[in-house]
């Protein structure tokens, strides 16, 4: 008779699993019955837009489990001290929240990580059915001659998603198993927001496939773009850098710094990327000196960010061009300063915290979805464009002699 205990439990992965199924299963159920009748590949799309929501919405969570000190309620991988839910786990966690009332694991934090890993599993569901649908649609339109509306757009998008979003569960295993490493969950956070980026592109494809038009802009207005995102993008890495490192009281204060433009700070500590939560690599207390320059860092590039951000919308506006993309540029890009600035004067309230990673990832999204929707023009457009231009100048003038 064997009694050898297996190396690896499979029954928490398979049951985090079915969890994540169950979470995938309701929105798929009300997708197809808005859809039943349309295309496959209109399905699709309406599959992706879904998925995009929901995967949103698994970044706000994500951010509300950092926030709240979640990360390590359950600190085992996948499932909890063993079990499929906190249920299970009741006396480990009651062990655990005795020795330390205060601590990382709690009944309630507990149940915000498992719920965390139960969204991201439904999302990496429907990503994986994404995949294959687009593959199956994709091969039959191939051997039959089918309308363009009814194709989908090439599976290579669908299984790069898919590959992302396994790299991203790798990611959020080893958050856990390396007890919430500040460069492992500074990554793991840009891949979420990574993953909205393709899936927003994705989306646009599927509406170009349909009928959609890019829009024509000239090559230094595209270039733009690529800057504003680039930009945007570096911002939103210090500030995963600033939430990861809880280096956002460094500073209370605004404009200044512990009242100074310039605080005491050690850049070389702060940003010593590869060591432990609140410690250096070789073991070390990190001084507050680092913490407040990961923060000011931060607020620094924020005004670079802003103004990057202020000339793109102002460019727009004057060529005409994007004008939903244009609009939402502007009132992200205020709501980040508003609640940039709420997070230091009123002491990281969560609704603001929660606010300002959300829009972060969403005016990154925004970002991807202007470039995805527009192209470079060609020279018989831009020599068009160039022409209309002075035109449009002049009328006033014209006007004033009348």
């Amino acid at each position: 008779m064997n009694t050898q205990t297996p190396a690896f439990d499979l029954d928490p992965v398979l049951h985090v699993m079915g969890m994540g199924l169950i979470v995938a299963a309701l929105p798929l159920a009300w997708l197809w019955l808005r859809n039943r009748q349309a295309t496959p590949a209109v399905r699709l799309r309406a599959l992706t837009l879904l998925t995009l929501f929901l995967t949103f919405d698994l970044v706000l969570f994500g951010a509300f489990t950092r926030l709240t000190d979640s990360g390590l309620g359950c600190p085992d991988w996948p499932g909890c001290y063993g079990y499929a839910s906190p249920v299970g786990a009741q006396d480990h966690i009651a062990s655990a929240q005795a020795a330390m009332p205060t601590g990382p694991v709690t009944h309630g934090k507990a149940w915000v990580e498992m719920v965390h890993r139960y969204l991201a599993t439904g999302v990496g569901a429907l990503i994986l059915l994404l995949a294959v649908a687009t593959w199956v649609i994709w091969w039959r339109a191939r051997r039959q001659v089918v309308d363009a509306s009814a194709r989908p757009i090439s599976p290579w998008w669908a299984t790069g998603t898919l590959l992302w979003v396994c790299a991203q569960g790798a990611f959020g295993a080893f958050t856990v198993t390396m007890k919430l490493f500040p460069a492992i969950v500074t990554l793991h956070l840009l891949g979420g927001v990574g993953l909205l980026v393709l899936l927003v592109i994705q989306e646009e494809r599927y509406r170009q496939a349909h009928g959609g038009v890019a829009e024509p802009l000239a090559p230094d207005v595209r270039r733009w773009l690529w800057l504003a995102a680039a930009v945007v993008g570096l911002q939103i890495t210090l500030g995963g850098w600033v939430s990861t490192n809880y280096a956002v009281l460094a500073c209370n204060t605004f404009p200044m710094c512990q009242g100074s433009w310039w605080p005491a700070m050690d850049f070389a500590q702060g940003f010593e990327i590869w060591r432990p939560l609140g410690r250096l690599a070789d073991g070390s207390p990190l001084h507050f000196e680092a913490l407040t320059a990961i923060h000011y860092a931060h607020r620094l590039f924020a005004y670079v960010t802003r103004a990057v951000l202020v000339l793109r919308v102002g460019r727009l506006a004057r060529a005409g061009h994007l004008p939903r993309q244009r609009r939402w540029l502007a009132v992200l890009a205020t709501a980040q300063l508003l609640t940039g600035l709420s997070n230091v004067v009123l002491q990281w309230p969560l609704v603001a915290a929660l606010a300002h990673t959300g829009g972060a990832a969403a005016l990154l999204a925004l970002l991807a979805w202007a470039l995805a929707a527009s192209r470079v023009a060609d020279s018989t457009e831009a020599r068009t464009t160039a022409a209309s231009a002075p035109a449009v100048r002049m009328a006033p003038r014209a006007g004033s002699r009348a």
